[in-house]
C-alpha cells in the first residue's frame, strides 16, 4: 500500500467530497484533502441549498492551492516565525 495520495486521488476525493456538499451530503474522513479545503466545502455545505457559485470557485481555488502546494508553504512560514519569536524569547 503506498503511503501518499497522488494530485489525480485527490483531485478523484475532491470532486467527489464537491459533489457531495452541492447536493446536501457532508464530508467523508481520510480523503487526503488539507484543512484549507475542507473549511471551503464545508462552507457549501452550510450554504445548501442556496450555494452562491463563489463558493464552488472558491473551493476550487482552494484545492488548487493545495495541489500546487502553496498552503504547505504558508504553514511551514508560519511554523518558521513562530520557531523565531519563541528563539528570540
Amino acid at each position: 500500500m503506498r503511503d501518499r495520495l497522488t494530485p489525480e486521488d485527490l483531485r478523484r476525493n475532491f470532486d467527489r467530497e464537491l459533489t457531495s456538499v452541492t447536493t446536501g451530503g457532508g464530508l467523508t474522513t481520510g480523503t487526503g484533502l488539507d484543512d484549507e479545503t475542507e473549511r471551503a466545502l464545508w462552507a457549501i455545505a452550510d450554504a445548501h441549498p442556496e450555494i452562491p457559485d463563489a463558493l464552488i470557485q472558491t473551493a476550487r481555488d482552494t484545492f488548487e492551492a493545495q495541489l500546487d502546494g502553496s498552503h504547505a508553504a504558508a504553514r511551514m512560514s508560519d511554523l518558521a516565525r513562530r520557531i523565531d519569536e519563541i528563539n528570540r524569547r
